[in-house]
């Protein structure tokens, strides 16, 4: 077994494997009707039901190269891919959820997917700019990005608040990887965590109960695959965190959005070394 999808409940602290495989899998995003994950592999997205049934390959037109940044529009109607097929570098694309044409959003590149807005109109990415990783955002139809953050170290996997009001990033600006927040027109900045942890992807829970976020050992600056690493709690503000279990994982365990749509559990990967 190389990739186990697993469900974590928060209430009672148990843990369900949905469905495993030989092959490597990454980044489950929860469906808005609760109903199935969507995960990515070998350049393509699946739909994975929550009965551990045979994924189900999802038709991303000529994107054949989809890494693990992607999810679903809050109204459960949008799918949103990163793909580099078009022009070797990721690019993000929006497409109907049952597949289809991908449309392009980003024409500056790269760009990474990790958020969308509650109310459905923006996208939140990691884009890279003369090697300078920054928090952009864009509408969904297109148009100009704006910049969030201006090169203070490096600025990665932005996702929203429930209430739209903060994007959640990880960034080093003070050297070890922490968590942080900004408001959606640039201001506001505040630190969230302060850990001896490298702390990465940071996902805010759909009730505002709730931040899960991924945390290295703290002299691992990037987000590499196959480390032993945990998942942390805590809340919106970064108080009362604790560490709800480790696992081998990384780079592929929660990427991207991951909450059920109560907010009750979450999904992840955890590996098997190759």
């Amino acid at each position: 077994m190389r990739s186990s999808v697993e469900i974590f409940d928060v209430g009672s602290g148990e843990t369900r494997i949905v469905w495993q495989t030989e092959r490597l899998v990454e980044a489950p995003n929860w469906s808005p009707d609760g109903r199935y994950l969507v995960i990515n592999g070998d350049g393509r997205l699946y739909r994975l039901a929550l009965d551990g049934t045979e994924p189900m390959e999802i038709d991303t037109g000529f994107a054949r190269q989809c890494n693990n940044d992607h999810g679903i529009s809050p109204d459960g109607k949008k799918l949103v891919i990163s793909d580099k097929t078009e022009f070797g570098k990721s690019a993000i694309y929006v497409l109907p959820i049952e597949g289809g044409v991908p449309r392009l959003i980003t024409p500056n590149l790269p760009s990474y997917w990790h958020g969308w807005s509650p109310d459905g109109r923006t996208l939140a990415y990691c884009g890279i700019r003369d090697q300078v990783f920054d928090v952009y955002t864009i509408a969904v139809d297109g148009g100009r990005e704006r910049r969030l953050t201006m090169g203070e170290g490096r600025n990665d996997g932005p996702d929203w608040s429930p209430d739209g009001h903060w994007i959640y990033f990880n960034s080093s600006r003070t050297g070890r990887m922490q968590i942080w927040r900004i408001r959606p027109d640039g201001s506001g900045v505040q630190r969230i965590t302060d850990s001896p942890y490298g702390d990465w992807f940071p996902h805010p829970s759909p009730d505002g109960r709730h931040l899960l976020v991924l945390s290295y050992d703290g002299d691992i600056f990037d987000h590499p695959r196959d480390l032993d690493v945990r998942l942390r709690l805590m809340d919106p503000e970064g108080g009362n965190a604790l560490v709800l279990f480790e696992l081998f994982g990384g780079q592929g365990t929660m990427n991207v959005p991951n909450w059920s749509p109560t907010g009750e559990a979450f999904a992840f990967v955890r590996y098997q070394p190759e």
